[in-house]
């Protein structure tokens, strides 16, 4: 009998020293699934002197990098006047290197003590017109690209100037008009020419921020960036979405950001990026979820001195890794399918800013589009889509194949085919932004007639219809207003969608400049 015991005992411990043996750390597990997704984090500038200079500290980065599960680490040599000395960027290099980390250089291109030239406007962001601000970042991108394989330039590559000089290089372009082409032409010149005259094989990455409806305002263009950089990175940093600090911003902004400029890159397209700003519990892991929805295969979390702190969604990710692996995997070979709805490059979104945002929390599976989506049964127009000069031919080839169209108050204004479209919708010519609020009406059960409930709701215009098949109205004052027309065409269907998220006003009220004003009641 003690044999038969003793024989158990060795048994149990073989099988736990076993079970040890093959455990493996979040980063063993990480490397197992690097084909299908993995995670990468960004050192600011400050984080990566304090790294390559104290021991201790590089001791506790190295416990976070292996219990994160990090396989990429890209480590910053500017910020905000500081700029790292290339005998502490090589030394990082080396060490992450010799552990098996991949390392990628970054820059944040914002100003700070005697370097470049501070902005005048709201935004802490460089006067790139100016030579000294230009000289000074081509300086240290020169210094810098001949350290690493690949750069990523930090969603800063932007400007809000409107100092005197700016002015006079804008001449009679608008300010969106002038900062894209500066952007665009400096991209090369300081930044992605003479990296690759240093380092010809060198790869030069571009990150945008999460503000894709005001990307055109302030430099980002779109269209061009993305055909000079080598590589093209996507913010998807929703953060909390109760909060004045970052916006009320919907969860489902990163996956609109990043489907949109997917689309738009093509096989340039690389990881999503996002931050700790704001997040409570989930936030930080619904933006995991909703980058690899998106079609993601890299994370990156910013930054690496947060992660180093700990936040409670920390432990989420790595537990749940391997399902995020399995959804990238998927994601992969069966992208999200839904509506499509058009945004073209460099579009202004008019009173419909973020409006996707919003109808996509709402459960409606939009899916964004740079290009009119020709054979769609169904496709979403917002004003966004007043940009096509080809908007009003788009749409009757879409109606005569059968097609059905929801077009917003907001294009209708927009678009330079305004009464066109709107005789198509079957509304009123000359409609104007009038944004008003007004209460859903719904259908009494009892005396089967439309009455007033406490809903509010935001319109873009006071539009008088009458009730319709399918329509939903709203009451304000003494008129009945639409929010949902519906009408029928010889082939297909149009609807009017009467709704206003934000505007140039709503922004300008509260001194806003990027992000989402004030909340929409979601």
């Amino acid at each position: 009998m003690k044999r038969i015991v003793l024989v158990g005992v060795i048994v149990l411990i073989a099988t736990i020293l076993s079970g040890h043996c093959t455990a493996r750390t979040g980063q063993e597990k990480a490397r197992a699934r690097m084909s299908d997704l993995r995670f990468g984090s960004y050192a600011t500038s400050r984080q990566v002197e304090e790294l390559a200079t104290n021991e201790a500290v590089r001791t506790r980065a190295w416990k976070t990098i292996q219990h994160m599960g990090i396989t990429k680490l890209y480590i910053e040599v500017y910020r905000g006047g500081h700029i790292v000395s290339g005998e502490h960027l090589t030394f990082m290099r080396d060490w992450l290197q010799e552990k098996d980390i991949e390392v990628v250089g970054g820059i944040a291109t914002v100003p700070g003590g005697n370097f470049g030239v501070r902005q005048k406007g709201p935004l802490g962001w460089f006067n790139w017109q100016n030579e000294k601000t230009q000289r000074d970042l081509e300086r240290v991108i020169r210094m810098a690209v001949d350290i690493f394989d690949t750069f990523i330039v930090d969603d800063f590559l932007c400007t809000g100037d409107v100092s005197e000089e700016s002015k006079v290089a804008k001449g009679e372009r608008s300010w969106g008009e002038y900062r894209r082409a500066l952007l665009s032409e400096l991209a090369q010149s300081v930044f992605v020419g003479p990296a690759k005259e240093v380092n010809p094989a060198i790869t030069m990455i571009v990150k945008y921020p999460q503000w894709y409806d005001r990307f055109h305002l302030f430099g980002y263009d779109t269209e061009t960036l993305p055909r000079i950089f080598d590589q093209v990175w996507v913010g998807t940093e929703t953060r909390g979405r109760n909060t004045q600090r970052f916006g009320f911003v919907q969860p489902y902004e990163g996956f609109v950001n990043y489907r949109w400029l997917a689309g738009i890159a093509g096989n340039k397209i690389g990881g999503a990026w996002f931050d700790h700003g704001d997040c409570a519990e989930y936030d930080f892991l619904d933006q995991a979820y909703i980058s690899v929805l998106a079609g993601a295969q890299e994370l990156v979390f910013f930054n690496f001195g947060n992660l180093m702190q700990g936040h409670p969604d920390h432990e989420k990710i790595i537990a749940e890794f391997d399902q995020l692996a399995e959804l990238a995997a998927f994601v992969r070979e069966h992208p999200v399918v839904g509506v499509p709805a058009y945004k073209p490059p460099n579009s202004d979104p008019a009173g419909d800013m973020y409006i996707m945002d919003f109808l996509g929390m709402l459960g409606i599976p939009l899916i964004p589009v740079h290009e009119f989506p020709e054979s769609a049964p169904v496709i979403f127009l917002p004003a966004q889509a007043a940009a096509d000069v080809n908007l009003l031919e788009h749409v009757n080839k879409a109606l005569a194949r059968g097609a059905h169209l929801i077009v917003t108050t907001s294009l209708l204004i927009a678009s330079p085919d305004s009464d066109e479209l709107a005789r198509v919708v079957k509304v009123g010519t000359n409609i104007q932004s009038k944004p008003i609020r007004a209460s859903l009406m719904t259908l009494s059960p009892k005396t089967q007639k439309l009455e007033k409930t406490n809903v509010l709701i935001d319109l873009e215009s006071p539009i008088e219809v009458e009730a319709g098949p399918g329509d939903i109205l709203c009451t304000f004052g003494n008129k009945q207003v639409a929010l949902l027309t519906v009408s029928e065409t010889s082939s297909g269907s149009i609807s009017l969608l009467n709704t206003h998220t934000y505007s140039q006003a709503d922004f300008d009220a509260v001194g806003e400049v990027l992000l989402c004003p004030r909340p929409l009641g979601l």
